[in-house]
């Protein structure tokens, strides 16, 4: 049976160590010896096993621009994501895509819409401005810009009444079939 040292034996030790250090007078550091009990073995060390990390994409994909929750619930549900450009209005964004996730395998207008664009300020503003003439609606946020369909005009809303929402940021825009499913939407570069 191994010899232990009781807590208290060994807090006073510490405690007095420290109320010595703290007086000012030198004193000579204890050494292991001093404070191990007596036949402690040696802790051994071993190798941790470890993976490598996973190799991100520099291109965004449809299974990488939402999270990855999202990509499970509607992989799940056997949705499959179809890709197309990202246009707006009549600016194209070749560095960009939209997503439509839906199950295919039935005949449905029943899916989901991911988009996520890298776009330069001369046409994030010229987007903007071709959104406002047709009757989309501006909110300013803290993320950046908002542009929602007008509720009345949406084939569907989110519990706010937002329907399709574009959101301009800092050299992107996303775009969802409703403002809250923006969030869901967390590519970055």
């Amino acid at each position: 049976m191994t010899p232990r040292t009781p807590v208290a034996a060994l807090s006073g030790l510490l405690l007095a160590a420290a109320l010595t250090a703290c007086s000012g007078a030198p004193q000579a550091a204890p050494t292991p010896a001093d404070t191990a009990p007596a036949n402690t073995p040696e802790p051994t060390v071993q190798p941790v096993q470890t993976q490598a990390p996973v190799a991100s994409t520099d291109e965004p994909a449809c299974d990488t621009i939402i999270t990855d929750g999202t990509v499970e619930a509607l992989t799940s549900i056997g949705w499959t994501p179809k890709q197309q450009d990202f246009v707006i209005g009549d600016i194209a964004l070749p560095e960009g895509m939209l997503c439509f996730w839906a199950d295919y395998s039935v005949a449905t207008d029943h899916g989901q819409l991911y988009g996520w664009a890298e776009i330069s300020d001369e046409d994030a503003a010229a987007a903007q401005a071709s959104l406002l003439e047709s009757g989309w609606l501006r909110e300013n946020g803290p993320e950046g810009s908002y542009f929602t369909e007008d509720p009345q005009f949406s084939l569907g809303t989110d519990e706010e009444g937002y329907g399709m929402t574009y959101l301009f940021g800092d050299g992107w825009v996303k775009l969802s079939d409703t403002k809250q499913g923006l969030i869901l939407i967390d590519w970055a570069r």
